[in-house]
């Protein structure tokens, strides 16, 4: 069935379908964990229920997500023995020891105090639960930086010495090889990314449940919140992506030439093209819609500045134009709806309107799943960007594969097509039906399935074998809610 298929191609289309769908999962839950440590805080500090409320709320869905990222991250990494073998082999000795870290001080740190953040809320007291949630919050940070880490050194390789063997061997700098060239600037647009995705579908949600009665509390606080987060980071992210772009351009010359269209080098100012067909056979865009010099101006700061393009690199080093083009077009473009949304968002805010413009939630309903679009959108363009390389410059990605043959990575990319839609597919139903539940007052608390352990030896039945009397929270009552 596969034979007559590229086994490089099946390999990458693998490992582009796994680490797709497990990306979803992060960029969400590293906001969320976030979100959640801010709606507990608001709620020690104010006292309003409405916080505790919204907590629980979202702590189920952050538990099943959390859950549904680590699981296909860990079978995305397998491939890196399975289906890169050599890639694995030539860079192990650098990006290993990082992603080791990963699990040492951000995996631990989240699942040590992932169970307190879910039941222990009657057992440990409010405020090292609060702490518990505060080490979630940090531990999903801490393992995008990690992660960043490896993926930036890979796109801007520093600090290494070439061994006999060919491998890339750590040099006199751990902190050359950590903070690369382009990991600042990856970790600032991609976690700003992350928040904003969160924001855009607690809005969204918020949104839903305001269509459907103005007056539910617990829905007016999430959408305003959501909002106001909308609002701030919006612009601050679009500002850090043109800082990103700049850094690309230095690094990654290429893959900047592909995302603009630039087949032809431009010495007097370069056009902007919004949109057009890219052709990499005849090497132009057709249909263009331009902007004369606005590409010079955004990149050089200089209307007449020249910019290179394609036909200065050799064609077997040239990008997937047709894919960067589209992908990075995609990503610009909803981040100014986002933009958007957040400024009409303002102006209700401003008229006292924020929870009665029917219109706005509407349009916050569809902006909901914006923000994954967007990163999956960015992060095409970054990888397939940085093609035909998986080191930039240094390994071409022909030379990283495993030895495979195709109907053995084409069978097993069908069970993993297979099989992602029909777990995470439940996983994602799941957490949609939760969303669609009313939140309300007196939002119950997640439940252990038992009371504590199972007594296996011994004749004497210890606290745990016990009737226990029902749980009843030891938080004390919290002042009347205001408005």
């Amino acid at each position: 069935m596969f034979e007559g298929l590229d086994a490089l191609l099946l390999a990458r289309a693998q490992f582009a379908f796994t680490v797709s769908f497990h990306f979803i999962f992060p960029s969400f839950s590293i906001g969320l964990a976030s979100y959640l440590a801010v709606l507990e805080g608001m709620w020690l500090w104010t006292g309003r229920e409405r916080y505790l409320d919204l907590f629980r709320f979202w702590l189920k869905i952050f538990a099943i997500a959390f859950a549904m990222g680590v699981v296909s991250g860990i079978v995305m990494s397998y491939q890196f023995g399975t289906n890169w073998s050599v890639f694995s082999d030539r860079a192990g000795p650098v990006i290993g020891p990082l992603m080791a870290y990963e699990v040492l001080t951000a995996f631990f740190l989240e699942a040590g105090f992932l169970g307190v953040m879910l039941f222990g809320m009657e057992r440990v007291g409010r405020k090292l639960h609060f702490a518990a949630t505060l080490m979630v919050a940090l531990g999903t940070f801490i393992s995008a930086f990690w992660i960043l880490s490896v993926n930036s050194w890979m796109h801007t390789p520093t600090g290494f010495e070439m061994g006999a063997n060919g491998q890339f061997l750590p040099g006199d700098s751990w902190l050359e090889i950590i903070f690369n060239p382009s990991f600042p600037y990856r970790l600032v647009h991609t976690g700003i990314a992350a928040y904003l995705t969160t924001a855009l579908v607690v809005g969204g949600v918020g949104a839903w449940h305001l269509l459907k009665d103005r007056t539910n509390k617990q829905a007016r606080t999430m959408f305003s919140m959501a909002m106001g987060m909308v609002v701030v980071v919006a612009p601050i992210q679009i500002f850090a992506g043109d800082m990103h772009g700049l850094n690309t351009l230095e690094h990654q010359p290429a893959k900047v030439m592909a995302m603009e269209g630039h087949f032809e080098s431009h010495p007097g100012g370069a056009p902007l093209i919004l949109f057009g067909v890219p052709d990499s056979e005849e090497e132009t865009v057709h249909y263009a819609v331009e902007i004369p010099k606005l590409s010079s101006l955004i990149l050089k700061h200089d209307l007449d500045a020249p910019l290179a393009g394609l036909d200065t690199i050799p064609r077997d080093e040239r990008p997937p134009v047709e894919v960067v083009f589209w992908s990075f077009r995609i990503m610009v473009g909803l981040g100014f709806a986002m933009l958007g949304l957040g400024l009409w968002s303002l102006l209700a805010r401003v008229k006292g309107r924020l929870f009665e413009w029917s219109w706005l939630h509407r349009a916050a309903v569809l902006m909901g799943p914006a923000g994954f679009v967007a990163v999956i959108a960015g992060w095409f363009t970054t990888e397939v960007g940085r093609q035909p390389y998986t080191i930039y410059g240094l390994l071409r990605t022909e030379d990283s594969a495993s030895p495979l043959a195709a109907p053995a990575l084409g069978a097993s990319l069908t069970a993993f097509v297979l099989i992602y839609f029909a777990v995470f597919g439940v996983g994602v139903w799941y957490i949609l039906r939760l969303m669609s539940a009313t939140p309300h007052s007196h939002e119950p608390a997640m439940q252990r399935g038992d009371q504590g352990p199972i007594r296996t030896a011994g004749i004497t039945p210890g606290p745990a074998q016990q009737d226990l009397p029902a749980e009843t929270s030891d938080t004390p009552p919290m002042e009347e809610e205001r408005d």
